[in-house]
């Protein structure tokens, strides 16, 4: 019933960075660039190396312009190529930014740009060379043998004192973002990557329970050429059936085509009699489907019905909630030591599911973070199963079936986990 963490993996290629994104951002680069550099040169009258910065700008440019031209916009780089067209955004700012004062710049800290896109889109290896090469570009910086442009005969300088700390404030901001904005994409990803997990599980599971239509309708599709095979094995029979080379093979053949025929009579008659009852499931038939697949297990299974049967919810048969009941009572199974107890209550209001077991129950940090994705086991030890993909789906589907999920540990008296899952009555029959 449940997913390995392993079994479904999308992040690599989801990862993978768009060249049109890039294209717009070097645009906007290049904009920047070029108005900070008029606006210097010609509106403070600054004196400024401005043939080596419209070289190095220009260049910018015209790498940006055959890209755009030479790749299609929904191109996607691989890790290595985004690597080399980030890894030149740099090398391009460090250049201009050394030949305009080094760290004096005030546009100094914008080196850390290239650097956050890469841990926001790219493997940590490739963000991590990206960030060393940046560091590098930083640290030259300082060394810088052009004056910041300023007014004449009054160019600030920088004290070594405060290079020092203006190269500490740049490196740490680089690393905080980079840090924070890889730690975002990572989650974002997972949480992707389960949700279409999810989806994909829910898909296969209504699949499953539109199993009856479909072969209600190959039994009707199949009618036609099965009744043509035995009309002709009645005139084969008729005319070879005396003939000892071919009379016992003409009779199997027509025995069987009716017996064929009896079998997708059967199945054509199926959904007639029992859709309705297939299509709506009283609560405690839903439990029974839950519960069976897991009897054979070595580990007793309890049910405790609070409640009279005659007055509980009937509803439509709802994938979602008999997979995502599953794979909780598998989880129980799977860290009870000798016994599960289902404990199912009702009323005019709400519907009411505990399960618990007599397990090790949930470590503190687990119990956190349960229903996150990946999360991998409750104790570090040997009976310690899985918590991941599988348990997030189970609490997705169960929530957008309208429940309520809570996830605890029992009394120390009588230690393991309890799941309670709470549904507004109307919401089960609904």
């Amino acid at each position: 019933m449940s997913i390995p963490d392993t079994a479904i993996q999308f992040g690599p290629s989801s990862r993978r960075l768009r060249l049109q994104t890039l294209v717009w951002l070097r645009w906007l680069a290049v904009a920047g660039q070029g108005a900070t550099v008029l606006v210097v040169a010609f509106g403070l009258k600054f004196p400024l190396p401005l043939v080596t910065c419209a070289a190095l700008i220009g260049a910018l440019a015209a790498v940006n312009f055959l890209l755009s031209v030479r790749f299609p916009p929904t191109y996607r780089l691989e890790p290595i190529a985004a690597f080399a067209v980030l890894g030149l955004d740099l090398l391009q700012l460090g250049a201009l930014l050394f030949i305009t004062g080094g760290l004096a710049n005030p546009f100094a800290p914008l080196i850390c740009v290239p650097v956050i896109i890469s841990f926001a889109s790219q493997p940590l290896r490739h963000a991590l060379a990206l960030f060393a090469l940046a560091m590098m570009l930083i640290s030259a910086l300082p060394f810088s043998p052009y004056p910041l442009p300023w007014y004449a005969g009054d160019a600030p300088t920088l004290q070594p004192v405060m290079q020092l700390g203006v190269w500490f404030a740049i490196t740490s901001m680089m690393a905080f973002a980079a840090f924070y904005a890889y730690r975002v994409s990572q989650e974002a990803t997972l949480l992707a990557d389960a949700l279409s997990a999810t989806e994909l599980v829910l898909q296969r599971e209504k699949h499953l329970s539109q199993l009856d239509g479909l072969a209600a309708a190959a039994a009707h599709e199949l009618g036609t050429p099965l009744a043509t095979i035995s009309l002709v094995a009645k005139e084969m029979e008729r005319e070879l059936g005396k003939d000892e080379r071919f009379g016992e093979d003409i009779q199997l053949l027509r025995s069987q085509s009716e017996r064929c025929r009896d079998i997708l009579k059967r199945i054509a008659t199926l959904p007639s009699e029992s859709e309705e009852h297939m299509r709506r499931l009283p609560l405690s038939s839903l439990i029974e489907d839950v519960l069976a697949p897991h009897r054979e297990f070595g580990i007793k299974l309890e049910l405790v019905e609070k409640s009279d049967r005659a007055k509980e919810p009937v509803g439509i048969r709802n994938a979602a909630i008999l997979y995502g009941l599953g794979n909780l009572i598998e989880n129980a199974v799977d860290f009870a030591r000798e016994k599960v107890t289902v404990t199912v209550e009702h009323d005019a209001s709400k519907v009411a599911i505990t399960i618990e077991d007599d397990g090790i129950g949930y470590s503190p940090d687990v119990l956190q973070r349960i229903g996150e994705p990946y999360v991998t086991n409750r104790h570090r030890d040997d009976k310690a199963g899985g918590l991941g993909l599988g348990l997030f789906i189970a609490k997705t589907l169960l929530e957008r079936s309208g429940a309520r999920l809570r996830f605890e540990n029992r009394p120390p008296e009588t230690p393991g986990a309890r799941v309670e899952i709470v549904w507004p009555r109307h919401r089960m029959e609904a």
